[in-house]
């Protein structure tokens, strides 16, 4: 995994790049609590398609949601290089699965640009803006809000 640490000024917060197939996502670093490596989720049953099942996370049983699944991008078969990211909304903790994480940067809030209103028919409200790197990539900001399910997900 490739580590680039930025330092932060005034206008910058912290995110941690992850890959969903050939596209690049961005959640805020405060709502991380972990990154593990794929372990064997147990499968629910009736639980929703993108909830690929629960597992034990040091005795709280945690909810793991396929992020390719729930953007309609297709359901990932997780394989052990697969990584899920254990973040905590509000009383929520759930895993994200996602293929690896790229980057821990600073992004200037000057350069997340709002999503053009014709592409954003589709997402829901899932992608709040999307970011160009010098490198030419794009990272897409994922609002955790409105990406994770409402029930089901909390630690127990």
């Amino acid at each position: 995994m490739q580590q680039m640490i930025l330092q932060n000024t005034a206008n910058q917060s912290d995110f941690v790049c992850f890959r969903i197939g050939e596209q690049d996502y961005c959640i805020e670093i405060d709502v991380v609590r972990e990154i593990r490596g794929w372990t064997p989720a147990t499968v629910l049953p009736y639980a929703p398609r993108h909830v690929t099942g629960v597992i034990n996370l040091r005795g709280a049983v945690v909810a793991v949601v396929d992020l390719a699944a729930r953007l309609g991008l297709g359901r990932t078969d997780p394989t052990p290089r697969h990584v899920v990211i254990i973040v905590a909304l509000g009383s929520h903790t759930v895993g994200l699965l996602a293929d690896v994480v790229s980057d821990i940067m600073g992004i200037d809030e000057a350069s997340m640009k709002p999503v053009p209103d014709v592409a954003s028919e589709g997402t829901s409200g899932f992608i709040t803006n999307v970011i160009t790197l010098e490198d030419g990539r794009m990272l897409r900001r994922l609002d955790l809000g409105t990406v994770l399910p409402a029930k089901g997900s909390e630690a127990a």
